[in-house]
């Protein structure tokens, strides 16, 4: 269906009190939300389940998937210094592929990628069961604590929760140090044989399990108007992630090799710890999830917020969620309809008695498509064969892989679409002679 486009440039609605030089967030906090947004609850699992799939190979699947990441990460990062919006990746759709694209990207991130978030509170209750003894029957309970700490310092409003977010990160790093030191003496270079036990076929599931691992990226981008001056704070807070979080996650997965640990067990990051550091060694891996399942929620409650909030502005959600979207504001109503998605995903995880797995594959599937979205627009709006045109060109061949992965689970992403499609009839229909740019 042929559709008016907006001109490839910001609207005014959209650039409505944005300030390129005077928003909130400086450098190191930028960073900060960065590594939460990736390093996220992958370090959790994935070492322990990958080195399970592949045994020291994973450690090559780690360095593939940390250099494929990076022309991902730059275009994203290209576009939000460019347009820095609340809306994020839907905004760059907006401005290249028009307002059903756009609307389509909006509700995919929220309604599908959002399905991922029982995963984050629930692998959280599962820590905390694990350490202190309560059933895990009880550990999706224990994650509606988590949603509620998020929450609050959401509705707190942005100066608060970016400095909780800065010394969250720098103890996420630190605990992830401690634990690769306390690992070396456990060392055993003869665990490097045979590198392949599994063939590259259990390369390649590793690698798509570090997927969900370095999925992130494109969270910042609705933030990007807080940031002070974001066409050099996002690229520098780009390249600090990068950095930081290929070296957490190859770090932890050499001495997961060495050390001998495994993928078995709900919590298999305790096998790691048990064996480097007996004694206190759960206490530290306990720290360790607290503070990454409250850092990856840190980002992407207030990331939701001003994603619906820009959803209401725009007329694809009602307008009453707009208020307090614009910079510097906090999006209170907004963030109402994130705690009411939070919790009733939650809910059918806990009614359903569901496999987080299903959650999961469910949310890759919808980010993949988000991502490729992305990256399609942005083929589009970065200057032609500039370096970001180029990481753009690169990210649409290697995430339409992602997303032939996806395989059943599309079914969300494509249902979400269609929903997008109808509302754009609906609002046509409404105003039939009517000029919809934003349709």
């Amino acid at each position: 269906m042929a559709e008016n486009r907006a001109p490839v440039s910001v609207p005014p609605r959209q650039t409505e009190g944005v300030s390129t030089q005077h928003g909130r967030i400086g450098l190191p906090s930028a960073s900060a939300l960065y590594i939460a947004a990736v390093l996220g609850t992958g370090i959790l699992a994935l070492p322990g389940l990958a080195a399970d799939a592949a045994g020291p190979g994973s450690i090559l699947a780690v360095a593939v998937v940390s250099v494929l990441s990076i022309p991902l990460a730059g275009t994203f990062a290209a576009l939000a210094a460019r347009h820095p919006d609340g809306g994020g990746v839907a905004t760059f759709v907006r401005l290249a592929l028009g307002g059903t694209a756009a609307r389509a990207t909006a509700y995919i991130f929220f309604f599908g990628a959002g399905i991922g978030a029982p995963v984050v509170a629930v692998l959280g209750g599962e820590y905390l069961a694990a350490f202190t003894g309560i059933p895990r029957e009880f550990a999706g309970v224990v994650g509606m604590g988590f949603f509620v700490v998020a929450l609050g310092l959401a509705w707190i409003g942005l100066r608060v929760s970016s400095a909780v977010q800065l010394g969250l990160t720098g103890l996420l790093v630190a605990i992830v140090v401690l634990v690769v030191a306390s690992g070396v003496p456990s060392a055993e270079p003869a665990r490097l044989e045979p590198f392949l036990p599994h063939g590259w076929a259990g390369v390649g599931v590793a690698i798509s399990l570090f997927v969900w691992a370095f999925s992130g990226w494109e969270a910042i981008t609705h933030w990007a108007a807080e940031f002070r001056n974001p066409r050099r704070t996002l690229p520098l807070a780009t390249a600090i992630a990068i950095v930081v979080v290929g070296a957490a996650y190859l770090s932890l997965q050499i001495v997961t090799v060495l050390v001998g640990a495994n993928g078995e067990g709900v919590v298999p990051l305790f096998d790691l710890v048990s064996r480097t550091i007996p004694g206190f060694g759960p206490a530290i891996v306990t720290a360790v999830a607290m503070i990454v399942i409250l850092g990856v929620l840190n980002v992407y409650i207030p990331a939701f917020g001003n994603l619906v909030a820009s959803l209401g502005r725009d007329g694809d959600l009602p307008r009453w969620f707009a208020k307090g979207g614009e910079p510097g504001q906090v999006p209170r109503r907004a963030l109402l309809l994130v705690a009411v998605q939070c919790f009733a995903y939650l809910g059918i995880y806990l009614l359903l008695q569901a496999d987080l797995s299903t959650f999961v594959l469910a949310q890759t599937a919808s980010m993949a498509t988000v991502y490729l979205l992305g990256v399609i627009a942005a083929v589009r709006l970065l200057d032609r064969f500039s370096v970001g045109w180029w990481m753009a060109v690169v990210s649409v061949v290697l995430v339409a892989g992602l997303v032939a992965l996806g395989g059943p689970y599309l079914v969300v992403p494509a249902v979400l679409a269609l929903v997008a499609v109808v509302v754009t009839l609906i609002k046509r229909a409404r105003a039939p002679r009517k000029v919809q740019l934003d349709a």
